[in-house]
């Protein structure tokens, strides 16, 4: 029988079932379960692994900085996401408003003017599979040789 994992009540029981009830990420929705069992029922870190399906060492980390950080520590954005980006969805919709204006006119539009476009407006080159990215995420469409909305 292992060391019994403890979690420190920096939130009660029912402040814990309540925060329970409003997560919507499943990942999240773990971290919080470990965090319940903890306080609950603390027992050996391999149980509560195999009780929720998750790994030990996750299980570690999460008491862990639940304990030294508090509530803080699991409501982290996670990973992923877009975190590095020349310019914001808005200022892409912008961007890409002002071209769809000549696509609109019947104009032929192809990525090398957006490409020169975009590059203008940050001031400096990027790869053309950024342009080809931002028609996707906004979805733009390439279609008989023209870009399309």
């Amino acid at each position: 029988m292992g060391r019994v994992s403890r979690a420190i009540a920096h939130l009660d029981k029912a402040a814990v079932e309540q925060k329970l009830q409003t997560l919507n990420s499943d990942w999240q929705r773990y971290r919080w379960l470990i965090v319940y069992q903890a306080l609950v029922q603390p027992k050996p870190a391999p149980e509560i692994a195999q009780s929720l399906g998750v790994s030990v060492a996750l299980v570690h980390k999460v008491i862990s900085q639940y304990n030294r950080i508090g509530v803080v520590a699991l409501e982290t954005p996670g990973k992923g996401g877009r975190r590095n980006c020349y310019l914001s969805l808005r200022q892409e919709q912008e961007f890409l408003e002002k071209l769809g204006k000549k696509v609109v006119a019947g104009e032929r539009l192809t990525t090398d003017p957006i490409k020169q476009a975009y590059e203008q407006q940050l001031g400096h080159r990027v790869h053309k599979t950024t342009i080809y990215r931002l028609l996707e995420r906004h979805g733009w469409r390439r279609q008989e040789g023209r870009i399309k909305q």
